[in-house]
C-alpha cells in the first residue's frame, strides 16, 4: 500500500473501521488489554506505521510506538497518540482517531520527502480504559514512569481470574523490563493528542474542531456493601440487612451529591450483586464510584460527602461499607503556547472563525504525560448527538480530513 492511501479523511474512517473489526466479542465492539484481539489491532497498527515511513518498536507493556526522524540528527522528539483499547460495548473513535490522524500526517510528510526540524513518534497505547484490569491509564504511566507503574497491580485478576502479569507474560510481555521503555523527559517537545470530543458542544455550535484549554480531575472508588444473605420468602423487612437495597440509596445519594452544578459529574458504572439470585436477600454488592470535575476541589468536596453519607446509611441499615479508591488523577492544563499554535493552525485550514476553546471532561493519556511535559489537546466534532463509548459514536469524513489538515499544518509549522 503506498504511503499517502491512509492520508485522506477517507482512507482514515476506512482504517477505523478495519481497527473495528478487531474485537473481543463479535456482537459489539469491546477490545481489551491483551486479548486476541487486542494484540491483533496492535500488529495492524504497527504496519500502517511502517506504510507510513516509520521505525516502529513495541514497549513492555503492548504500546506500539512509530518514529519519523527530524531533518538533523540530535533533534526533540514531539509525540503523539493515543490508545487502542476500548470499553465494553464502545465506539470505534475513542483513542483509534488519536492515531490515525497523526499517522496521516506522517504518511504525507513522507510521501513528500519532507522532515521536519523535530522528530516526530505517534504512540498507540495499549491501555487507556483499564477495562480488563481496572488499570486506567496504564500504558501511559508505563511510558512516564516505567516499572513502577506496575506496582501493586500484576497480580490484579480479571473476570476469568487470569492475572495482569500472566496476560502480559503470555502474550510475550516482559513487566521486568518497563524501565527500558520509560521516556526520557529531556528529549521531548512536547506532547499533542488528537481525540474526538465526547460530547456535544463542536457539534452543537457547528464546529468541527476545538483548542482543550484543560483537563478535568478525576477520582474513582470501589465500594463494597456487607449486609446479610437469607431466604426472600421468610425473613421480615424490618429484620433484614439487605446489601443492594443499602448499595441502592447509595447510588441515589451519589446522584443528589453530584448533581450540584457546575462541571462536577458523578457516576455508577459498575453494580455488582455476590451470588445474585431471585429468592436470597443481597447479602454483598460491589459498585463503582467515579466523581470528576474540572475544578480541583470541587470533585474531592463531592467525594468526601458522598463516602460520608454511604457510611451514614450503612450504620443506619446494618450494614458494613468498604470504599477503596482505585484511579486518582489532578486536572491538567494545557499549555497555553501549544493551545496558541493548534489554534493558529485550525483557524488558516478552516477559515474563518476564531478557534473554539474548550476544557474536556474526559480523561486522556495527556495527563500522565503532562508529569513530564507540556501537553496539547486537539478536540475533533463527535455527531449522533456527541454520544460517545457507545456504539453510536461517530465522526465524518470530513471532520476527519479537517483533523488531518489542521494538525498537518501544525506540524509544518511548530516552534
Amino acid at each position: 500500500m503506498d504511503s499517502t492511501d491512509c492520508a485522506s479523511g477517507r482512507e482514515f474512517i476506512e482504517r477505523a473501521e478495519r481497527l473495528a473489526r478487531h474485537s473481543d466479542s463479535p456482537d459489539h465492539y469491546t477490545r481489551t488489554y491483551l486479548t486476541p484481539a487486542h494484540q491483533a489491532a496492535a500488529r495492524e497498527i504497527a504496519a500502517f506505521m511502517r506504510e507510513a515511513g516509520m521505525a516502529v518498536r513495541t514497549d513492555a507493556v503492548g504500546s506500539v510506538i512509530g518514529r519519523y526522524e527530524a531533518a538533523a540528527p540530535g533533534a526533540r522528539t514531539l509525540l503523539m497518540g493515543s490508545h487502542f483499547d476500548s470499553v465494553r460495548n464502545g465506539g470505534r473513535f475513542d483513542g483509534v482517531l488519536g492515531i490515525l490522524v497523526p499517522l496521516a500526517c506522517v504518511a504525507k510528510l513522507h510521501a513528500a520527502g519532507e522532515r521536519l526540524p523535530v522528530a516526530l513518534e505517534v504512540a498507540a497505547f495499549s491501555d487507556e480504559e483499564g477495562a480488563r484490569f481496572q488499570t486506567s491509564f496504564l500504558a501511559s504511566r508505563a511510558l512516564v514512569r516505567g516499572a513502577a507503574s506496575l506496582d501493586g497491580l500484576l497480580d490484579r485478576r480479571d473476570a476469568d481470574g487470569v492475572t495482569l502479569g500472566e496476560a502480559m507474560r503470555a502474550a510475550g510481555l516482559d513487566p521486568a523490563a518497563a524501565d527500558a521503555g520509560r521516556i526520557d523527559p529531556r528529549t521531548l517537545a512536547a506532547y499533542v493528542e488528537v481525540h474526538i470530543e465526547q460530547g456535544p458542544v463542536l457539534l452543537d455550535e457547528g464546529v468541527a474542531l476545538g483548542v482543550v484549554t484543560s483537563i478535568a480531575a478525576g477520582l474513582r472508588y470501589l465500594v463494597k456493601v456487607k449486609g446479610e444473605a437469607g431466604h426472600a420468602g421468610t425473613v421480615p423487612m424490618p429484620m433484614r440487612h439487605d446489601a443492594l437495597a443499602a448499595a441502592a440509596e447509595m447510588l441515589v445519594e451519589a446522584e443528589r451529591r453530584c448533581s450540584a452544578g457546575g462541571s462536577l459529574v458523578g457516576t455508577v458504572g459498575v453494580l455488582g450483586v455476590k451470588d445474585g439470585t431471585a429468592n436470597v436477600i443481597p447479602g454483598e454488592v460491589e459498585f463503582t464510584l467515579d466523581v470528576r470535575a474540572a475544578d480541583g476541589k470541587a470533585h474531592l468536596e463531592a467525594a468526601r460527602d458522598v463516602i460520608a453519607r454511604c457510611q451514614a446509611i450503612a450504620s443506619r441499615r446494618g450494614v458494613a461499607v468498604e470504599v477503596s479508591r482505585t484511579h486518582e488523577v489532578a486536572a491538567v492544563p494545557c499549555a497555553a503556547w501549544l493551545q496558541d499554535q493548534l489554534a493558529a493552525s485550525i483557524e488558516r485550514t478552516l477559515g474563518g472563525a476564531q478557534a473554539r476553546r474548550l476544557p474536556s471532561g474526559a480523561g486522556h493519556d495527556a495527563m500522565i504525560l503532562a508529569e513530564v511535559t507540556d501537553v496539547g489537546m486537539m478536540f475533533v466534532r463527535c455527531g449522533a448527538g456527541g454520544v460517545s463509548h457507545n456504539p453510536a459514536e461517530i465522526v465524518s469524513e470530513g471532520d476527519a480530513q479537517a483533523a488531518i489538515d489542521a494538525l498537518l499544518d501544525f506540524l509544518r509549522r511548530f516552534a
